[in-house]
């Protein structure tokens, strides 16, 4: 769920030829799947927050199962390419999608049966106030099944994130996997997990990086320009440099909401 207007056309256009049509975040359908293993959504009412451009919503209701996805995001622009997208895909009526502003989501209390997040929650900056909401919004032992960018340690980000930030253009706010926990502990949840993925995307972040300047650099050079295509080596070397370092770290995050 970016800063309105922060995932410009150039960004989309990119973030797309390297993850896959209708994806704003790494993995595609296969990291979708990875997160749901042991945690079904198979006729589940899904919220999905950070929706993007909707890509993942479509493949939680058509290819696992979900009664329902309803993504949220507060780019009206994402959302209008998303609701393009289910509609040319039939799916409309069965994933829809919302702009929302920030802060308390504008559901009833026990709307939801999955809360879904995919790469989104870093941009969220009270994190103890998001867990809260995404609590009060699900039925009782409804489930918090997530991924995010965190951050490896406490403290200030160091010069090389802070150089990957300036590079993304994004704003983010992350937080250490304790913080995570502890927020969702606070919030009421049970049966906390998070499963570090550092590991796999350094390796993917790195081959993506190669392919930028190897096998996708004429169609990047023909589609944004010579200038963006270098722009963007540059940021995806400083994203693996903090990948190496292990200051950035993705992760999966589930939590279930007692019953």
């Amino acid at each position: 769920m970016s800063g309105e207007g922060e995932y410009d056309h150039a960004m989309v256009t990119l973030l797309e030829l390297v993850w896959g049509d209708g994806f704003l975040s790494p993995g595609g359908p296969e990291e979708v799947a990875r997160l749901l293993e042991g945690s079904s959504v198979e006729g589940a009412r899904v919220l999905d927050i950070g929706c993007g451009i909707g890509g993942v919503d479509l493949l939680l209701a058509r290819d696992h199962g979900a009664r329902h996805v309803l993504g949220i995001d507060i780019d009206p622009s994402l959302v209008a390419r998303a609701v393009a997208r289910a509609q040319a895909q039939g799916m409309a009526g069965r994933v829809d999608f919302e702009v929302v502003k920030p802060g308390i989501l504008p559901f009833p209390g026990g709307s939801f049966d999955v809360v879904f997040s995919k790469d989104a929650m870093v941009q969220i900056p009270d994190k103890p106030a998001l867990f809260a909401e995404v609590m009060r919004v699900l039925t009782p032992n409804g489930r918090f099944i997530a991924s995010d960018w965190l951050k490896g340690r406490p403290g200030p980000y160091s010069p090389a994130m802070r150089a990957f930030f300036k590079l993304e253009g994004l704003t983010y706010n992350m937080a250490t996997p304790a913080t995570y926990r502890a927020a969702l502990a606070r919030a009421g949840f049970v049966d906390i997990r998070l499963d570090d993925r550092n590991a796999w995307y350094r390796e993917v972040a790195r081959r993506e990086w190669q392919a930028m300047q190897d096998g996708l650099k004429d169609r990047m050079v023909e589609l944004l320009g010579p200038a963006k295509h270098a722009h963007f080596v540059a940021n995806w070397g400083a994203m693996v440099a903090v990948l190496d370092t292990g200051e950035l770290r993705p992760a999966h995050l589930k939590a279930r909401r007692p019953g």
